[in-house]
């Protein structure tokens, strides 16, 4: 499988008030690397599907819940690189070449820094951490490009976990290879935060966070996120 192309996965779940928009920044910013757009979808009741086919992704049906997605999108994939981002994350211009460079260079997976889209002090003091290697300091929103032969390896996304999974591939990926940091950002909305607030969003992230490197059950890392985050 050749590594000169990338297939772009996107786990959704009603997302049609944006999903075309950012497929098509996708298709937009990048400068012919992308073989693909998998949007995979966990059983969305809205238009979706049909906003993500109609601006050119191809669509992929999952069970729920975002391990279970990524790795349903990455059977699917024909890319010899993964490019795992969230719906509501835009990567910057010619991410491609970044991507591509990078794996040529040696390294096996990685990341860009993050920023968010509303301009808060808060925020960007959040963000700021994003620039340190730090396997702790990994999230989704700072979106994953992996080699697939590399991910394969690692076993993919734990699905026994309903959240952290992406913090916890990390440290599995760091066993297989090398891992690259951008010093570009991506740009991820800030919904959450402005709905509920950049203090107590943080708080709460951060409550998760410490829970699940102090052996915190899922499912109560889990209500923990339903009952302030989850609409």
């Amino acid at each position: 499988m050749s590594v000169d192309a990338i297939s772009i996965i996107i786990p959704v779940l009603n997302e049609e008030d944006q999903i075309g928009e950012i497929i098509q920044k996708l298709w937009d910013r990048q400068s012919g690397n992308v073989k693909e757009i998998l949007v995979v979808d966990g059983g969305s009741d809205d238009r979706t599907v049909e906003a993500a086919k109609s601006a050119g992704a191809t669509i992929v049906y999952s069970e729920r819940g975002r391990a279970k997605q990524m790795n349903a999108g990455a059977k699917q994939a024909n890319g010899g690189i993964l490019y795992f981002l969230h719906a509501d994350t835009t990567p910057p211009r010619l991410f491609d070449r970044e991507i591509m460079k990078a794996v040529k260079d040696g390294y096996d997976f990685g990341c860009f820094r993050l920023q968010f889209d509303w301009n808060h002090p808060l925020l960007k003091f959040y963000s700021w951490f994003t620039r340190f290697r730090s396997t702790g300091l990994r999230f989704g929103d700072q979106s994953l490009f992996v080699t697939k032969e590399v991910f394969e390896k690692s076993g993919g996304f734990d699905e026994g976990l309903i959240v952290m999974e992406d913090q916890e591939i990390y440290r599995r990926l760091h066993l297989q290879g090398g891992f690259y940091l951008s010093e570009q950002y991506v740009t991820t909305s800030a919904r959450k935060y402005e709905k509920i607030g950049p203090i107590k969003l943080q708080f709460v992230f951060t409550l998760i966070w410490l829970g699940y490197y102090a052996g915190v059950k899922q499912n109560t890392l889990m209500n923990l996120y339903k009952r302030f985050i989850m609409p």
